[in-house]
Order: structure tokens, then sequence, then C-alpha cells
């Protein structure tokens, strides 16, 4: 009787020696295979999932069963602190190492990028289109975008700093334009305080807007200083600015793409031909060196210039001069 019931132990043990070494070896299977072992995949972590919530996800892309045992497993030897995110997970990547990536808080990094010379118009309209970001000002009228960003009086024109914004999701678009406005007033301060001496400014805001009209004026790098003298020398000595890109913003929805010389006879608050001074908002964003050439225009004698019709300008010190090259790129152009 001793013998049967010691032969039937070691069968029992063998046995579960056997199911445990195939159990180890199943385990071990399982934890080093890839999840994703042919492509790169993106996974997106609202606040507060859990593991049983990852692995469902993971079972919609065919990478994962929520019924098999190991999964159920995995989470009680680890304990998993998952956070909120969305995140590209590289192939090849087994289990231990996906939670790695999505306990790190790495999430991916998404772009935008705000245009030099762009209207804050054009820049709301690109916000709205964009379908990483959550809407939140869209429905804002000017007033009440101002209002939320602490500015209540400040137009909007302008205030936004043209940069390459980087953000991670859930991003909004208050966020991304709460951060380039704070940008843009750190950028004037900056200048405010290194601008040369006897500008014919009286504020930050004065600056921005002459750094408007030179964005608008001039993408060349090296004439933006130069535009900026010109138009420095045009406001002490009293002569209107004359500049085509304020008339043009002035216009609005009508201007067709077609400035005409009866255009620049309409009086409105943006028209330079018509008006002293500078115009009463900016026309523009000024990127950080069209704010920088406003602040320290170049030195010189030139109070005229046009283009040329390849990007660059014609400077002139006198009318004379400048109505020579007047006809030689405008009028020969045409």
């Amino acid at each position: 009787m001793m013998r049967k019931l010691l032969a039937f132990v070691a069968i029992l043990g063998l046995g579960l020696a056997l199911a445990s070494a195939w159990l180890l070896h199943d385990w071990q299977r399982f934890v080093d295979q890839p999840v994703n072992p042919d492509s790169e995949l993106t996974l997106w972590l609202p606040s507060g999932t859990s593991f049983p919530a990852l692995v469902r996800q993971l079972e919609t892309l065919g990478l994962a069963s929520s019924r098999h045992w190991h999964w159920r497993v995995w989470p009680r030897l680890h304990e998993p602190a998952l956070r909120a995110g969305e995140y590209r997970i590289e192939r090849g990547l087994r289990l231990n190492e996906l939670v790695g990536v999505l306990e790190s808080g790495r999430a991916v990094e998404h772009r935008f990028t705000i245009v030099e010379g762009w209207t804050t118009a054009r820049l709301r309209q690109a916000l709205a289109a964009d379908p990483r970001l959550a809407q939140l000002t869209r429905e804002m009228d000017e007033a009440e975008l101002m209002r939320m960003l602490g500015c209540e009086d400040c137009p909007s024109e302008g205030r936004f700093l043209p940069e390459t914004y980087f953000f991670t999701r859930p991003g909004s678009d208050q966020a991304l334009l709460t951060r380039a406005f704070n940008d843009m007033n750190d950028a004037l301060a900056k200048a405010w305080a290194q601008r040369q001496p006897d500008l014919p400014l009286s504020s930050p805001e004065e600056l921005l807007v002459l750094a408007s009209i030179i964005e608008r004026e001039t993408g060349q790098a090296a004439e933006r200083a130069r535009v900026a003298g010109v138009f420095t020398r045009r406001l002490q000595l009293g002569m209107r600015l004359q500049t085509d890109p304020t008339v043009i913003y002035g216009m609005g929805d009508d201007f067709d793409g077609r400035l005409l010389r009866a255009h620049l006879r309409i009086d409105h608050p943006w028209n330079t031909y018509t008006r002293h001074g500078l115009p009463p908002t900016a026309i523009a964003l000024p990127g950080r060196p069209a704010i920088e050439a406003a602040a320290n225009p170049q030195d010189g004698t030139a109070l005229y210039f046009v283009a040329r019709g390849d990007g660059s300008h014609h400077f002139s010190d006198t009318l004379e001069e400048h109505n020579r090259a007047v006809n030689r790129y405008i009028r020969g152009r045409r």
C-alpha cells in the first residue's frame, strides 16, 4: 500500500513539475514575444486608463486577447501606472517595454507653426482646421478672446508671435494662443528695452505696429533694418508712411488681389497715404527679426523704396530718384 502511495505521489509530483515547467515556458514565451511584431503603432490613453482598458485597445488592433490568462495575470505581478497621452510604439516591443513607454509620460509631440505675416484671422482659421486641437476659442469673438488672454482693451491683430509650437495631446487652441500671446509680449518687452534712443515710437504697442508693416513690406532678412530705417525717418520728418500693405489691410475682404491708384485715395484708418503716423493697429503677425528691426533701424538717408520684382527693393534718397526707380521697376515691368 505504501509503495502505491509513494508511486502516486511521485507521479503527481512529476506531473506538477512538468506542468510548472510548461507554464513557466509558456509565460516566458508570452513576455518575450513582441506585442506589435509587424509595424509601429500609436496608442491614445485617456486619463485614468487601466491595464484592462489598454488590453481592450490592443485587442481591437488584433494584438491581445482579454480572455487569455496571461493578460489577466501580468498586471497583478507588475502593477503598472499608465500615464495619459498619445504614444508612438516602435515595432517589436515586448509587453514590459511597451508598458515602460506608457508609464514614462514621453508622449508624442506635435507641432503647429504660426507663419510670419499671417493675420490673426488667418491664424484662427488654421487653428480651427487642425483636428489635433480641442477647439475652445473657435466661437469667441475678438473681445472675448482678448479678455480670456487678460488684455481686454487690446486689439488682437499682431499679438501672437510667429514660431513653431510643440504640444502633446490633448492640446487646445486656447493653450497655443496663450503661449503665442505671452511669447509676443516677451519679445516686445525685450526689443523695447533694447531699442535705439530717440525712436519716434511711444510704446511697445507702436513698436508692434511698425514691426508688422516691416514684416509685410519685405521678406528679405537683409532688408528689414533698412526698411525700418526708411519708415523711422519718415515718422521723424512728419511724412506719411505711404505703404501699400496698410491700405490692403484696411480694405479687408474688398481687396481682390489688385491694388489700384484709386484705392490709395480712399480714406480709412489704415490708409497711410491719406493719414499721417502709424495705423491704429498692427496689420499682421511680425516675427522676431521684424520686431528687432523696428527697434533698431539701420542708419541712412533713404526715404523711399520700390520693389524690384525679385523680392528685393531699390532704395532712394530723393523723390526724383524714386520716380525714376518706379518708372524702371513698376511701369517698365507693366
